[in-house]
């Protein structure tokens, strides 16, 4: 019991920590992205791709912001070209850029060599480039903190935004009159014509409401599951001690963020020790062969009917709590004793209904962007309780 209320205390703290810094950084830069993603609709609308890498955990953004761009969660939007290239970044940027392009590199707050270089390559051939993070660009992030969780959460967020914001410039300069679905997310903008330049002041406001949104999420978060949280921490721990490895999963922008944990788990940051964990959604061949051959609701069942032992934890990571093939892994997770962990936005959903998993954690919001960056959050925070478990801080 002590040691669940050190860690929810902990949890609280680190919560709210990661609102500040956040918040902060936003309330300087939302005008500026704001330019930024005007300049990505006019290069798009050019015949632009978005071109992105990252290595290590970084290759998730460039995962998750590609699938961002190219599968939109608000049905009705546009399917926008994007790549990851991060399996061979700079000879795929050597053979495919053009000057059209906008490329985008992650890494940790201390930067990486090797991404700076390919960007200033891609600079030299006139592309739009992100440095995230980084001194030179058409945007450069410069690190406002040195955790390397804390920065990757608030790179989600930026890639998101402008993922949000670039369709609000893009349709606006095409529909004129008629803003489509973005009207919701940006009902300043009406059903009168502006031009772009007169709209970038009330978009980067927008910018800032939905980082508050995020806030307030963080705050609920701390609020009612840190306990939870800790007891997760705990619970896994336990099966580590035993052997046990983690194995995650999840759809979409979720299977980035099951590869994110993973990798957070076996290359963690400096200081950390590495935890034994696999994501049966870093898996290209094995799950399109099941896909193709019996259906996309196994894709991760016969996953884990082949990796999985009595003594793992199977994370299953759904914003809507309802994905069929999470359902599925879960079930089978729990026929098979494993310690089951869900991540889950809306209500739950159908996992927490039938209560498939032992450690539930919920964002509750229904609105997908959002859920994910607390989600990242929450199992960011799970990873630095294992470490503060392991060095017995708690």
């Amino acid at each position: 019991m002590k040691t669940t209320c050190k860690l929810a205390a902990q949890i609280e703290e680190r919560l709210l920590a990661r609102n500040k810094i956040i918040e902060a950084f936003f309330g300087q830069e939302a005008t500026h992205l704001a330019e930024a993603c005007r300049e990505m609709s006019e290069r798009f609308l050019k015949g632009g791709r978005l071109l992105a890498f990252g290595r290590g955990p970084y290759a998730t953004d460039a995962q998750h912001v590609s699938v961002e761009f190219v599968h939109p969660v608000i049905v009705g939007k546009r399917a926008l070209p994007a790549l990851d290239l991060s399996m061979a970044f700079r000879p795929w940027l050597d053979t495919i850029l053009t000057r059209e392009d906008i490329v985008m590199g992650f890494g940790p707050p201390e930067g990486d060599a090797e991404v700076d270089a390919a960007l200033a390559s891609a600079r030299g051939h006139k592309a739009m480039t992100f440095a995230l993070p980084g001194t030179e660009g058409s945007y450069a992030l410069r690190p406002v903190t040195k955790d390397p969780f804390i920065h990757q959460e608030l790179v989600e967020i930026f890639y998101h935004t402008l993922w949000e914001t670039v369709h609000v410039f893009f349709e606006h300069r095409e529909l004129g009159q008629d803003v489509g679905q973005s009207e919701f997310l940006y009902p300043f903008l009406g059903q009168k014509k502006q031009e772009t330049t007169d709209v970038v002041e009330e978009v980067a406001a927008s910018i800032q409401m939905k980082v508050h949104d995020d806030s307030l999420l963080r705050l609920r978060l701390a609020e009612e599951q840190a306990e939870q949280i800790g007891n997760t921490a705990v619970a896994i721990r336990q099966r580590m001690l035993q052997g046990g490895k983690l194995i995650t999963f999840g759809n979409g922008g979720s299977a980035t963020d099951a590869n994110d944990w993973a990798l957070d788990c076996v290359l963690p940051p400096s200081g950390y020790r590495p935890i034994p964990a696999i994501s049966l959604s870093m898996e290209p061949a094995n799950i399109t062969a099941l896909a193709n051959d019996v259906g996309t609701e196994v894709i991760f069942l016969r996953q884990l009917i082949a990796q999985a032992r009595p003594e793992d934890v199977a994370v299953g990571i759904s914003t809507s709590g309802g994905s069929r093939n999470i359902v599925m892994a879960l079930e089978e997770a729990r026929k098979r004793g494993l310690l089951t962990v869900a991540l889950l936005g809306y209500d739950g959903g159908e996992v927490y209904r039938r209560g498939l998993a032992d450690f539930p954690i919920i964002i509750r919001s229904d609105y997908i962007p959002r859920i994910q960056e607390v989600q990242a959050s929450a199992y960011h925070i799970v990873r630095e309780m294992l470490e503060v478990l392991e060095r017995g801080e708690a």
